[in-house]
């Protein structure tokens, strides 16, 4: 899934950048996952460490220019 790669290449570029370290961007994905499996919704990685007070807009927007997305990326998805 295109998502799936999106959040990944988020999650390396804002380690890299060094915005969050490895083990709250794994905390993000358990957050994001048993939220998929309880409620069936997708909240994207980028929200979650944003909601949580890890990063910043700013340094959301940064990362996601950074892989060639724009701000949309941060709206939540239904599971298929």
């Amino acid at each position: 899934m295109e998502t799936e790669h999106l959040e990944k290449r988020f999650g390396i570029t804002a380690i890299k950048k060094g915005y969050v370290s490895a083990d709250q961007f794994i905390d993000a994905l358990k957050i994001q996952v048993m939220e998929d499996i309880s409620t069936g919704k997708h909240r994207l990685v980028g929200r979650i460490l944003l909601e949580q007070g890890l990063m910043s807009f700013e340094q959301i927007e940064d990362v996601l220019e950074s892989i060639g997305k724009g701000i949309p990326l941060l709206k939540e998805s239904k599971t298929a």
